[in-house]
């Protein structure tokens, strides 16, 4: 039997402040809460314990503005990362929930706000990169390629992760590739 969650209160979608980069507790908990939902939807593609992100990284995101969170009942229990591209393309990355929220709308709520907030800035297009095994089926990375098409993203390119992210190839535990998809925003409401 499928366990109910419940809901308390609206998932809230807001820009992290950008005088927050310097808040190293803040930091700290949102690279926690993102290392450890990676640690689990990637496990298997990457050799040790490789982290997604630090808190170093995460400031200088929130410092740009790029940073943005999900609140539930004033917590936060996600956040997403939405930068520009072109003038016309955005892309969305760090998409993350907190395990204890999962199937309560968190994930739905962060990207509509990611391709709401894009085109307010008149951007057409909103991106996203997936990483995926070449060789074998991972069952968290399905079910997100599952999910992202039924919210309307194609895939539209494919690169090896040794051509797009030459760095990150040698802590691979298995060959990847980046799939590229895509969606466009103007047909959407806002």
């Amino acid at each position: 039997m499928r366990e109910e969650k419940h809901v308390q209160g609206e998932v809230r979608v807001e820009p992290l402040p950008r005088e927050t980069a310097a808040d190293a507790a803040m930091m700290s908990m949102l690279t926690d809460l993102i290392n450890e939902v990676y640690a689990a939807a990637e496990k298997g593609l990457w050799q040790g314990s490789a982290a997604r992100t630090d808190p170093a990284e995460l400031s200088r995101l929130t410092g740009a503005g790029e940073m943005f969170v999900a609140r539930l009942d004033g917590r936060i229990v996600g956040c997403v990362r939405v930068r520009r591209l072109t003038d016309e393309l955005s892309e969305f990355g760090m998409l993350t929930a907190a395990p204890e929220t999962r199937g309560i709308g968190v994930g739905r709520a962060l990207v509509r706000f990611a391709e709401s907030h894009s085109r307010a800035q008149g951007r057409h297009t909103m991106r996203l990169e997936l990483l995926m095994p070449r060789t074998w089926a991972h069952p968290s990375k399905e079910f997100l390629e599952g999910w992202y098409g039924r919210i309307g993203y194609r895939m539209v390119g494919m690169s090896e992760i040794e051509e797009t992210y030459p760095d990150l190839a040698g802590l691979l535990a298995t060959p990847c590739d980046f799939r590229v998809y895509q969606k466009d925003l103007r047909d959407q409401d806002g």
